[in-house]
């Protein structure tokens, strides 16, 4: 059967959107002061026109806020994540849900943080009918940077262990629900003694680091094989004990650093023939991300994949977006969530 045509776009809109605006950089997050502004907004070619509901306050937020990104434009209006509905667009996608992420948006370009949002039609995801907005909003950079980092590497098979490293952060808990929907074994590193915090399709089985040498624990848990995979969401803190963890032929995937500079030992690393895969989900635009996020549709569709619980009182305003932004600088566990409305 030929699909039909798609609907023609009606003439595109102008809509005066109250925005976040970081006016300058600021020297740390106490010092930031955004404030709210009026701007008019109207899509594009291939682009849509969005009613934002809920948008994620994300680390890359702050840190893009206070400098450490050097390709941050200011002025500009921040956030990556976000979920609403199209308002104005082809007649086919007017009035749907949907959910997106972004490397550029909200660092090089105006993002979520807003009544309403201008992005390439690509690059949207429809909202699964069973997760609300905040939750919605809240799965982007976690989820997408869990997922780019296991498709890097292989998307890890039913009888591979995956070890994450900080699994109880946001992007080490998208890990664990990641290879446990595929399958895998998955065991979780933390750095005091606690259980895991997420959702996930089996057991994870802990390790903690404060008390127990973790690559001589993970051989053990794995009758000296050692991990498939190692997601280290920590970097180099735990960059020894994850090479030390990996099986042959194991892939470390890494996302994050405090010192950039670790030893190397690099005949352990041909020995065993591993593989080191890097991933930075700034540099994937609104339309690759979507197209991540659209592989991770399914799982959030099928129950197999869960949203991170969204607190109330992580909970906040455009109008409070300071106190958002702190809360995020103060690595509360909660996914800090502004409601527009």
């Amino acid at each position: 059967m030929t699909p039909a045509p798609p609907k023609p776009d009606g003439p595109p809109v102008t809509v005066e959107a109250l925005c976040v605006r970081l006016p300058a950089k600021a020297d740390n997050p106490a010092a930031l002061a955004p404030v709210v502004e009026r701007r008019s907004l109207t899509r594009g070619a291939n682009e849509l026109l969005v009613e934002i509901k809920a948008a994620a306050v994300n680390p890359s937020d702050v840190k893009a806020a206070t400098g450490l990104m050097p390709y941050a434009v200011f002025p500009r209006t921040p956030g990556r994540d976000y979920a609403g509905f199209v308002i104005d667009g082809p007649a086919d996608w007017i009035g749907r849900g949907v959910f997106g992420s972004s490397g550029d948006l909200g660092i090089r370009r105006d993002g979520s943080h807003a009544t309403h949002l201008v992005v390439e039609t690509e690059a949207v995801v429809e909202k699964p009918k069973n997760i609300s907005w905040e939750e919605a909003a809240g799965i982007g950079v976690p989820f997408v940077t869990a997922m780019e980092g296991l498709r890097r590497a292989g998307m890890p098979k039913s009888h591979e262990t995956v070890l994450v490293m900080g699994v109880n952060g946001k992007v080490g808990q998208a890990a664990a629900q990641i290879a446990s929907w595929h399958g895998a074994r998955v065991i979780g590193v933390v750095r005091k003694s606690e259980p895991y915090a997420g959702h996930v399709n089996g057991k994870v089985e802990m390790i903690d680091a404060s008390v127990t040498d973790v690559a001589a624990r993970a051989r053990e848990l794995t009758d000296g094989k050692g991990a498939d995979i190692v997601f280290n969401t920590v970097g180099d803190p735990y960059f020894q004990a994850a090479h030390q963890s990996l099986a042959l032929r194991g892939r470390q995937i890494l996302i994050a650093a405090i010192d950039r500079i670790v030893p190397f030992n690099i005949l352990e690393f041909y020995r065993g023939q591993h593989t080191y895969v890097g991933i930075d989900t700034l540099g994937l635009s609104s339309i690759a991300t979507g197209a991540v996020l659209r592989e991770l549709g399914p799982g959030f569709a099928s129950g197999h994949l869960k949203p991170f619980p969204i607190q109330p009182t992580a909970i906040f305003s455009l109008q409070q977006a300071k106190a958002a932004f702190l809360a995020v600088a103060s690595s509360s566990r909660d996914r800090v969530i502004l409601r527009p409305a």
